[in-house]
């Protein structure tokens, strides 16, 4: 499980935000319980996101799927995954590995 933070202008409408772009980048309808949205696609049993404390992070849980051996579609669902949080988070993936190194 990962807490990533948001850039600042990304903080509006985020729980909107974080729903549609997993419609945009993944092409799958997520399933909605207790505030936690949820998918499966490609590589991913299951990619669980929610909002997390005072609704200016998001918290993701990824539970990957280890019998895919296909690696485009690993590598697919990896580019998917950074442009969902590229996305909502407002950080790219060398800006979101800079900010895990800090709070380390």
């Amino acid at each position: 499980m990962e807490e990533f933070q948001i850039k600042r202008g990304f903080t509006k409408e985020l729980d909107k935000n974080m729903v549609q772009q997993l419609v945009e980048c993944f092409n799958v309808e997520p399933v909605e319980a207790d505030g936690h949205y949820t998918i499966t696609f490609g590589a991913l049993k299951r990619f669980d996101v929610s909002l997390g404390s005072a609704g200016k992070s998001i918290v993701v849980d990824i539970e990957a799927d280890p019998s895919i051996d296909d690696d485009q579609l690993i590598l697919d669902t990896i580019r998917r995954r950074n442009t969902y949080l590229q996305a909502v988070t407002g950080f790219t993936s060398k800006e979101r590995v800079k900010k895990a190194k800090k709070i380390e």
